[in-house]
């Protein structure tokens, strides 16, 4: 069951599901918050508390009464929408979940009058990235920023 975040009482447990998800590929390239202090895996409560009170809307994925799942959107104009941390906990990958995640991502957008949905991901990272292109998303290009020690791929997806 998929549920839209209504009031910051479910931000802690948001946060923590983002914070795990993301620590596996901190781990595997090597992301500490010396080098990438602004990766996801270190995100605050405070950081989080800011996205959604300025209206970046948030959903979370329960197995049973559980909360396994997380992601967020935010529209960018009338017609484009962007997706953002997209997490499942390391111990409930491989089930299906992400890809419901993303569905119900592009349901969102799509009854919003929206047609485009864009995401940012590590490029180094090509298991995402294959996930990604998998479910219809196509490279737009990547950018390197000063701040952080990977390359940012950005992709896209009609809807």
């Amino acid at each position: 069951m998929i549920l839209e975040i209504e009031d910051k009482s479910k931000l802690p447990i948001s946060l923590e599901i983002i914070q795990k998800s993301f620590a596996t590929v901190a781990d595997e390239f090597h992301l500490t918050k010396e080098n990438c202090p602004g990766h996801t895996t270190f995100m605050t409560l405070n950081k989080l508390q800011h996205s959604f009170e300025s209206g970046k809307r948030m959903f979370l994925y329960c197995s049973g009464s559980k909360p396994v799942g997380f992601f967020s959107l935010k529209q960018i104009d009338c017609e484009t929408w962007e997706l953002d941390h997209l997490s499942v906990l390391p111990e409930y990958r491989h089930c299906g979940i992400g890809k419901d995640l993303l569905d119900y991502a592009e349901e969102t957008v799509h009854e919003q009058n929206g047609k485009l949905l864009k995401i940012g991901i590590m490029e180094e990272n090509e298991q995402l990235k294959q996930w990604y292109l998998q479910n219809g998303f196509v490279s737009t290009g990547t950018s390197h920023f000063e701040h952080l020690p990977f390359t940012v791929g950005f992709m896209k997806k009609d809807v």
